[in-house]
């Protein structure tokens, strides 16, 4: 497409067009909030900024939901809107210096249904590898919790952070060497 139809906002849409835009949105989003506010959970590390990263993420990938899906050629948007997430939490932390801040170690890791003692392990387990996550480089890290918070694939992690495939999979390889590097030395 070409001329003002790239660019148009989803309220400048004909009724009809926002109606169907609305609801595909909706989908997208019930599909993909879970995954948006984990990341947004593991590179923050609490609750309330990791509710105000998810919600500003959707926002923003509502005001440009039409043009991605126009632009994906059938691709799978999740990692449009974990780059997004990815953007916004490198904000969060280039702001962050400006405010009190918990450390990451005393983060509450996010539940799922098992029974108390393996969330008691599973508690224990996961604060010492978000301790060890937090001294690996950036993109290291964001590309750890993509694989294994997330589930994200290779291509999609690729997708998210702007790599080729081949240097995603070094990526990967090399963050999780060092990563069980350290937790061997501690």
């Amino acid at each position: 497409m070409s001329g003002p139809e790239q660019n148009v906002e989803p309220a400048e849409l004909a009724p009809a067009a926002k109606a169907d835009l609305d609801r595909a949105f909706e989908d997208f989003y019930r599909a993909h909030l879970r995954d948006v506010y984990s990341y947004a959970y593991y590179r923050v590390g609490n609750h309330h900024d990791a509710e105000d990263l998810t919600e500003q993420a959707f926002l923003q990938a509502y005001r440009h939901f039409d043009r991605a899906r126009r632009e994906s050629d059938g691709r799978p948007l999740r990692p449009w809107v974990i780059r997004i997430a990815h953007n916004l939490a490198s904000n969060y932390y280039r702001d962050r210096s400006r405010r009190p801040q918990t450390p990451l170690e005393n983060a509450d890791p996010i539940a799922t249904r098992h029974d108390t003692e393996a969330i008691a392990e599973g508690r224990e387990e996961l604060r010492q590898v978000i301790k060890h996550l937090d001294g690996l480089p950036e993109d290291r890290r964001e590309a750890l919790i993509m694989r294994f918070a997330l589930g994200m694939d290779n291509r999609e992690i690729a997708r998210a952070l702007g790599r080729s495939d081949g240097a995603t999979k070094v990526l990967i390889h090399r963050a999780i060497k060092q990563l069980q590097e350290e937790m061997s030395d501690a």
